[in-house]
């Protein structure tokens, strides 16, 4: 059984340090590590400094644009409650927020910069993976991205402020975040292992891609189960939507790699 200490970590004086802090910046420094070490092994080319750079424009524009799509899924909580907005220790991280900010970032850095988005997505995305399987741990401790009611061995205690309505007579729940966290790892493997066999074969954009189509089937699979997310239209969570967007971008991005020999 799993059960989260709380949020706060420590305190210095009257600032207090918040387990999902710590995890973030953990996740953050991990990514960067995992990208300098492949740049090194197969991108010897790619300059460190421009690899910081694009590392610091994603953090930013990543966090902004992640705050900005939680809040906008739940307006309605936030504009009753505006002094939350910038609280993002408490959660409220949207990874897909993340996802289309990095894009965003990302293609406009490339432009101004000369350079081939897809060859350094490809690069980055390993990182990106393996931080949102370290990031997934912010969730256990503020006692968020929760399933449906279980006894399992393996189950998480959410606190009885935290449940959704219908769920207030549970005391026990699926760890979802723990579910994400591990298949994340497993994706991290398999974007490990399409970037050596395709790295230097003109197929730019195959990790991205792959990245895309393969986070969105563990997102989808995951949000089946999920009971606290932020935002669900006609029965269908916002995330499955997000989701199955990202899929089909993915998709159709193997198959012109596919049938191209440069991209």
């Amino acid at each position: 059984m799993f059960k989260s200490p709380g949020h706060i970590a420590f305190t210095i004086g009257s600032v207090d340090v918040h387990y999902y802090g710590i995890i973030m910046a953990l996740s953050i420094l991990a990514g960067i590590f995992i990208v300098l070490f492949l740049k090194k092994k197969y991108y010897k080319d790619i300059e460190t400094d421009t690899i910081l750079d694009i590392s610091f424009l994603l953090i930013v524009f990543g966090i902004l644009s992640a705050r900005l799509y939680y809040v906008i899924m739940d307006y309605k909580y936030f504009l009753n409650n505006p002094s939350e907005i910038f609280a993002i220790w408490n959660g409220g991280i949207s990874i897909h927020g993340a996802i289309i900010g990095g894009i965003i970032a990302g293609l406009w850095y490339a432009k101004e910069n000369g350079l081939k988005f897809l060859r350094y997505a490809d690069l980055f995305m390993p990182g990106v993976i393996i931080g949102q399987a370290i990031g997934r741990w912010g969730n256990f401790f503020n006692s968020e991205a929760f399933g449906l009611p279980a006894n399992v061995p393996w189950k998480v205690y959410i606190p009885y402020g935290l449940r959704p309505i219908e769920y207030r007579n549970y005391e026990y729940f699926h760890p979802a975040f723990l579910y994400e966290s591990i298949l994340d790892l497993i994706i991290f493997f398999i974007l490990l292992t399409v970037l050596k066999i395709n790295y230097d074969k003109g197929k730019d954009g195959t990790v991205f891609f792959s990245y895309l189509v393969l986070y969105s089937i563990v997102r989808i699979n995951i949000e089946t189960i999920r009971v606290d997310s932020v935002l669900n239209i006609s029965n269908l969570h916002i995330a499955h939507i997000a989701a199955i967007i990202l899929m089909f971008i993915g998709c159709c991005g193997l198959y012109i790699i596919s049938n191209k020999k440069n991209l």
